[in-house]
């Protein structure tokens, strides 16, 4: 019996881009949440959340949304790790995690990231690298 111990890779789906992260400052305090999946229906029409968008806690119903200036959040997180969330009856609110403090290069961010002035500075831990959005 002959063995085989070369090495082997395996990829699990596609891999996650981290490069609006500035340090993994931060990296190991993210805190578990719950995405509202309709929330995220007309941003998201793919059910994908790419990590890095401004979310808010909706005190009435504890769920996680996209971030909205002047609405009234009881916390405001970066979503930490995409998440798939489903589409049309498949879709369905689901558990994630959010970064509360550290470093965003706000260059590096996705498209429809949320991030704007007041989500900044409802932010107080994080520190942004370049300009925040108004």
């Amino acid at each position: 019996m002959t063995m085989k111990l070369a090495i082997q890779r395996e990829a699990y789906g596609s891999p996650e881009n981290h490069k609006w992260l500035g340090s993994s400052h931060g990296a190991d305090t993210w805190e578990s949440l719950t995405l509202s999946a309709a929330a995220f229906a007309a941003t998201f029409p793919t059910g994908v959340v790419p990590s890095g968008v401004v979310i808010r806690k909706v005190l009435a119903t504890g769920l996680y949304v996209p971030y909205a200036a002047g609405g009234i959040g009881e916390r405001t997180f970066h979503l930490a790790t995409t998440v798939d969330l489903g589409v049309g009856a498949a879709a369905s609110d689901t558990p994630a995690a959010g970064m509360w403090h550290g470093q965003v290069v706000v260059a590096k961010l996705p498209t429809n990231h949320g991030l704007v002035a007041a989500a900044a500075t409802a932010m107080k831990l994080v520190d942004y690298v370049g300009t925040v959005p108004a």
